[in-house]
């Protein structure tokens, strides 16, 4: 709590630029240091019958610095490491050729899976991305890909392995995706398709599975236990639109598991999601076929209290394949986010959410598996 009443109290004075000030000589070379922080809180409610522990929980849920820039003839990088489970891990590490519409990228990136993965984590619209992008394992990938841009048209593709902290389990991956986002008007459209094939190693598995709403707890109460798998087959649709203070944004999302000796089987992710802006003049962000950064019309300390918004989602995630004999459950989710965005590199995020369970994992009285769990979570974030 301290942390949440310190973001609060030092948003009015600080004023930091959208992006931290680049060093850069005459010889073409330009380098910019970021980094973040995301601290939450936060509690949750389970039924006493289900032998799980609730209650209040706390994280320093990232913590990040990096380094991105750009070199003469169109070349670029960018590192980034997190700290925040007291382990160096490297997030992004990866070099870049761009000439013209086409950028071309080598080393630990995204692979093209989904417009809420690919949304900076400091610009989503609830504390947590939908249920179905974790669940799945959506992650960085060492790889090369490629992306061109002709109008309103992205096209991304690329082949990966695996995750640096996995490389040698043998697996490797293609992925593509497609956005077309007009203007019509006032209105910015967003239409968009992905299609990712992974072949896993010899001898690999799977398992699918997700928390409740907030990150600090390691209960699941959806979870497909470990499955033998030779390969995943994922598909997903996009759309969102924005206009003015108002937003809204929905995707679905098909697993398919080839299991070695037997059938496949499928699994389903999908959310719903819309917001307005209660604070004149302010808008969400939208940059390179994903969401960006919201710059407040009128910053707290500059005449104004910052940009105000508030989010509703639905969110789904079915870990039930009855006909290949799997029973992890099915998660259905309603949360509500009120979004304070004090200065373009502050944020507080209050979300509440109401999960329904049906065939949960964790039985209660009777062997009943349906019934609800309740969350809350507040962060405080700050970035540069």
């Amino acid at each position: 709590m301290r942390l949440i009443a310190a973001l609060a109290a030092a948003a009015a004075t600080l004023s930091l630029p959208t992006t931290a000030a680049a060093q850069d000589d005459d010889s073409g070379w330009r380098v910019t240091p970021f980094g973040r922080i995301n601290y939450d809180i936060g509690r949750t409610w389970v039924p006493d019958d289900t032998g799980r522990k609730d209650g209040y929980g706390a994280e320093l849920r990232r913590a990040r610095v990096g380094l991105e820039g750009e070199a003469p003839g169109g070349s670029g990088f960018k590192a980034e490491i997190d700290v925040a489970d007291n382990d160096l891990v490297l997030t992004d590490g990866f070099v870049t050729y761009t000439d013209g519409a086409l950028k071309l990228t080598l080393g630990q990136h995204n692979n093209f899976q989904s417009l809420e993965e690919l949304t900076s984590s400091r610009f989503t619209s609830q504390i947590e991305r939908a249920a179905f992008t974790d669940a799945f394992g959506f992650e960085r990938r060492i790889g090369a890909s490629a992306q061109y841009t002709v109008g309103d048209t992205l096209l991304q593709g690329g082949a990966f392995l695996d995750n640096l902290d996995d490389m040698g389990s043998g697996q490797w991956s293609v992925d593509g995706r497609a956005v077309h986002a007009p203007k019509l008007g006032d209105t910015r459209l967003h239409l968009g398709a992905s299609l990712h094939y992974t072949r896993l190693g010899d001898e690999q598995t799977v398992r699918y599975r997700q928390r409740p709403l907030v990150h600090f707890t390691d209960i699941r109460f959806v979870d497909t236990s470990t499955i033998a798998a030779t390969s995943e087959l994922g598909a997903g649709l996009e759309a969102a639109a924005m206009r003015g203070p108002f937003h809204a944004a929905a995707e679905t999302y098909w697993q398919r598991v080839q299991r070695p000796g037997t059938d496949s089987a499928g699994f389903f992710g999908a959310y719903a999601d819309a917001g307005v802006f209660l604070t004149p003049g302010d808008t969400r962000g939208y940059k390179g076929a994903k969401f960006d950064r919201v710059k407040p019309k009128h910053p707290l300390g500059q005449g104004g209290i910052g940009a105000v918004q508030i989010n509703a989602r639905y969110d789904r995630l079915d870990l039930t394949d009855r006909s290949a004999g799997i029973a992890g459950g099915v998660q259905d989710g309603m949360g509500l986010a009120l979004v304070w965005t004090p200065t373009a590199n502050t944020r507080l995020t209050m979300n509440y959410a109401r999960l329904w369970y049906n065939g949960a994992i964790h039985p209660g009285t009777g062997g009943n598996r349906n019934y609800a769990v309740d969350a809350l979570g507040i962060r405080g974030q700050v970035d540069f």
